[in-house]
């Protein structure tokens, strides 16, 4: 069962959070993992890994540098595939990404997500806001993003959490 976006911000270990303040271009997504950051964030970007938790997915591109492309492509069981690519900003090991997101079923529509890692004694609390254009665009995905931020990451904990 997907989460409902709510305004609350508490966090805890194995619930995501996704908050959408009325008004905002923003979605908030938190997380807390079980996990050392330097753990999460090896997986977040090694493109080996990103099929193992992004659902049905092809790993084409993923140039994990400033300036470097990515391009997944997910097949939804269907025969339908869908593609999300964008352009890593920043790249600071082991505490933050910054990177554009675009669906090429919706061109044009580039949100800015900014992928933070907190240490809390061993465990690490992620958070993930994305930034849309309007709030048209913010609405228009924010159901599907807090189902699918959920379903991702449940499975991101299960394959974090059980490596050695």
């Amino acid at each position: 069962m997907a989460p409902q976006v709510k305004e609350s911000k508490a966090v805890t270990s194995g619930k995501t959070s996704v908050v959408a303040e009325p008004g905002s271009l923003e979605i908030i997504v938190t997380r807390l993992f079980d996990c050392p950051r330097e753990r999460l964030f090896n997986v977040l970007t090694d493109p080996a890994l990103i099929p193992q938790w992004w659902f049905n997915t092809v790993v084409d591109k993923m140039e994990v540098r400033p300036g470097g492309i990515w391009r997944y492509v997910s097949n939804d069981g269907q025969g339908h595939d869908f593609v999300s690519q964008g352009v890593y900003h920043e790249i600071a090991s082991p505490e933050r990404l910054i990177y554009t997101f675009e669906s090429a079923g919706a061109p044009g529509h580039v949100s800015l997500q900014t992928v933070t890692l907190e240490d809390q004694n061993g465990r690490t609390l992620m958070t993930q806001q994305s930034v849309f254009q309007s709030l048209a665009d913010r609405d228009g995905i924010k159901a599907a993003m807090a189902a699918g931020a959920n379903a991702g990451l449940n499975v991101l904990a299960k394959l974090v959490e059980q490596r050695d």
